[in-house]
């Protein structure tokens, strides 16, 4: 009898011909997720097996695959024999001693003796028998006890499904950077792509001295938290100091923010290219603040010729907050470190500013000059 966590995978088996490369992302993710523990992963008809790990660590590895993007469901489970005596043992380990049961069985050997009926209903009369302080509910259980037969003469038991984080595996969807901050949105953002396939690569602005370094932190903190469903381990960061000064000293003031935005795209862009990125990713929703109106969105797309994914772009902020909390960034992101926006921010920013009047405003500063310059500054954070 040995302790394993069941992994069964999400929208994978959907996949047709193209599943066993799904399969093998999946299992790679899962390897990654799993760094550092001892553990063995073995793959069994549409389910994967974490097993060979140490006493006292299966939570551990349960929480772990928990937030691989692909798992639908995993239990923590005892692997044992088929005969239905060893399958009793592991039910009595797993099932109530008091209340209201039931015993539900999968046959995928279908070559087993006895029917999944047949199978249920033993185990149920002697875990009856040897519990008089149990009942049987087959409509609302309190306690059911799963009993799984695999081939190779093997079962799994288990008395509990947890929730998966759904989706596709990462790296499925190609790749693209992630402007995140160190607000609510865009580790949501992030989060929300990285469940569909995508590799979210990290990209922060930061205004250095007007912001401290407790900014940085915080942004570095919330890449962190992200990790175990995005799996990357760093974080890029450019400085657009000089850009906010010069931006401040010759462009009308209400365009401050646009003016910033259409330089960090452009840069983002450039870093994205470098990097093999095929779109870039943003936490945007419309009309949040005077940039994400839809002629500051507008301003923003002009200046790029990558797809810019915006998947917050209907959301409402009680809606991020709620996703941030699921995903465990708000804490962080609330904490009170100004990000590189908040720098020379306009009493009466621009809320709906013409396509020209940007222009224009942009045509008093050196824009090749700005941007090499922003590019010299960027660093690579590996946590």
């Amino acid at each position: 009898m040995e302790k394993v966590v069941i992994v069964r995978y999400s929208e994978i088996h959907l996949k047709g011909k193209n599943r066993n490369y799904f399969e093998r992302v999946f299992a790679m993710n899962l390897e990654k997720s799993l760094k550092g523990l001892r553990h063995e992963l073995r793959r069994t008809s549409g389910r994967y097996l974490v097993e060979k790990f140490e006493e006292g660590r299966a939570e551990e590895v349960a929480e772990r695959v928990s937030k691989v993007f692909g798992v639908h469901s995993y239990s923590i489970g005892l692997l044992v024999g088929s005969e239905l005596g060893e399958i009793y043992a592991a039910a009595k380990e797993v099932g109530p001693k008091s209340g209201t049961f039931k015993v539900e069985t999968h046959r995928g050997y279908k070559n087993y003796p006895l029917t999944s009926m047949e199978i249920s209903a033993a185990i149920g009369g002697r875990l009856l028998d040897e519990n008089p302080a149990l009942r049987v509910d087959v409509h609302d259980p309190a306690a059911t006890v799963y009993i799984d037969v695999r081939q190779q003469g093997a079962a799994l038991v288990f008395g509990e499904f947890g929730a998966g984080a759904g989706g596709m595996p990462v790296g499925t969807a190609g790749k693209g950077l992630l402007m995140i901050s160190g607000g609510i949105d865009s580790p949501v953002a992030g989060y929300m792509m990285a469940k569909r396939g995508l590799t979210v690569e990290l990209l922060h602005f930061h205004s250095y001295p007007y912001t401290n370094d407790g900014a940085k932190e915080k942004v570095v903190a919330l890449a962190k938290q992200l990790s175990p469903y995005t799996l990357v381990t760093r974080l890029m960061t450019l400085s657009v100091t000089h850009i906010q000064e010069e931006i401040h000293a010759k462009c009308a003031n209400e365009l401050n923010i646009t003016l910033l935005r259409r330089f960090m795209f452009r840069l983002a862009e450039r870093v994205a290219r470098e990097r093999g990125d095929k779109c870039l990713v943003t936490g945007e929703s419309l009309g949040q603040v005077a940039s994400q109106t839809m002629e500051g969105i507008t301003s923003s797309n002009a200046v790029v010729t990558l797809p810019v994914l915006r998947p917050l772009i209907g959301f409402d902020k009680d809606e991020i907050i709620a996703r941030a909390k699921a995903i465990g960034t708000f804490e962080t992101s609330v904490l009170p470190y100004e990000d590189c926006c908040t720098v020379f921010l306009p009493e009466f920013p621009a809320t709906r500013p013409k396509l020209s009047f940007i222009e224009e405003e942009e045509a008093k500063l050196d824009v090749p000059a700005l941007v090499e310059e922003a590019m010299a500054t960027l660093e690579t954070v590996e946590f």
